[in-house]
């Protein structure tokens, strides 16, 4: 007998809480681009499809960076071609630059990212830019497509601390969000790239982005579990107002331009607490933690879902 069986978890609702969270699921985009090995796009195509059954609205399904430097998502346009997109779903792509952009649009894209970093020396190992130059690249991403009627999120890497330079000034976060926004980006995601946040920061950098003049209704956070606070972070998140949440089916992912990133905050273990506090998400987590084991099997390792480890042992 395990603890869905006999209706765990209970659902006990706390005050302060949003209603519903919506979940951007970047498990097929920023979780496999962090394998060692390629996966074949069928199972990429598998994997969406089964995400979608389980009733996730928003899947990252894959980047148009330079296959040189992802060599894992290379297949982006064969991806796409094969993908049979579900009514009511969402399947953003990331873009790095203009030559990113136009084979998204050249692919039907409606929805994409761009991916900044609140960090001078990030900025250049992930960019190849300054922090300042950065806005240089993006402008005419965001520019053509917002002309080109497509929806743009900016995320933000190192808000919270950064490998090379230890911790980040909240105001220079929120400078970098509020600058993304007035070029144009419809969403912020605040990235927690090597998982090493507290609740107290998240409370400090969300009030000086919300001080900016940056829409709490527009903020999404991206919390990594390198040192298992995560799940405390998105409640102090969710606390403050923040409705949308980043997370990866089964924990996959990293960043692989940042060794000390370790996995992102798995969907199943998002989907435990959010059900035991009454907070809507829509999604089926039982048909959820089936996926990212099935998922796992054909990476070879078991899932780090605590979730997953526990209903599928």
């Amino acid at each position: 007998m395990g603890a869905r069986d006999v209706g765990l978890p209970d659902r006990v609702p706390a005050q302060g809480l949003p209603p519903r969270v919506t979940i951007w699921e970047v498990g097929a985009r920023d979780g496999l681009q962090n394998e060692q090995a390629v996966v074949p796009v069928e199972v990429k195509l598998e994997f969406l499809a089964r995400l979608a059954a389980a009733g996730l609205t928003t899947l990252e399904a894959t980047s148009f960076v330079h296959p040189r430097w992802v060599p894992q998502l290379a297949d982006a346009e064969e991806l796409l071609a094969g993908l049979e997109p579900v009514e009511g779903v969402r399947y953003p792509v990331l873009v790095p630059n203009e030559r990113g952009l136009d084979r998204a649009l050249a692919a039907g894209v409606r929805h994409i990212a761009v991916f900044g970093s609140a960090t001078e020396t990030f900025a250049k190992r992930n960019l190849n830019r300054t922090l300042d130059e950065q806005y240089a690249m993006f402008e005419p991403v965001v520019t053509r497509a917002r002309a080109e009627g497509l929806d743009v999120r900016a995320y933000v890497s190192m808000c919270f601390g950064d490998p090379w330079e230890g911790p980040v000034p909240a105001a220079q976060v929120a400078a970098v969000g509020a600058r993304l926004v007035s070029m144009g980006c419809s969403e912020l995601s605040l990235g927690d790239t090597i998982g090493v946040a507290t609740p107290g920061q998240v409370a400090a950098v969300v009030g000086e982005v919300a001080a900016a003049g940056v829409p709490l209704g527009s903020v999404a956070v991206h919390f990594h579990d390198t040192y298992g606070q995560a799940l405390s972070n998105t409640l102090a998140a969710l606390r403050l107002g923040i409705t949308t949440v980043d997370s990866s089916a089964g924990g996959l992912g990293g960043c692989p331009y940042a060794e000390s990133a370790t996995g992102n905050l798995a969907t199943e273990d998002l989907v435990w607490m959010l059900d035991g506090l009454g907070v809507q998400t829509g999604v089926d987590l039982d048909a959820l933690a089936d996926t990212s084991a099935w998922m796992a099997g054909r990476l070879g390792r078991p899932s780090p879902s605590r979730v997953v480890q526990a209903l599928r042992g």
